[in-house]
């Protein structure tokens, strides 16, 4: 469940949401992957990162916009 994959603590991060256990935020994942990098390569350089929450963290950012209705 996304839920326990993605937390928003303000001890971390200044409370950005993350991927649990980590320090790498949900912004951080869409810049890699807005930028041209695949999800293998995000992965490669962020040893601690898992398929799972690279794909909760994109789940997270559609939901987050749907929520907010953008320009």
């Amino acid at each position: 469940m996304d839920a326990d994959l993605i937390q928003c603590d303000p001890s971390v991060m200044m409370g950005k949401p993350v991927v649990t256990g980590t320090r790498i935020t949900v912004e951080l994942i869409l810049e890699k992957l807005s930028a041209g990098e695949t999800i293998e390569q995000v992965l490669e350089e962020h040893p601690r990162l898992t398929r799972e929450g690279v794909l909760a963290a994109l789940r997270f950012a559609a939901r987050t916009l749907r929520a907010e209705v953008p320009c």
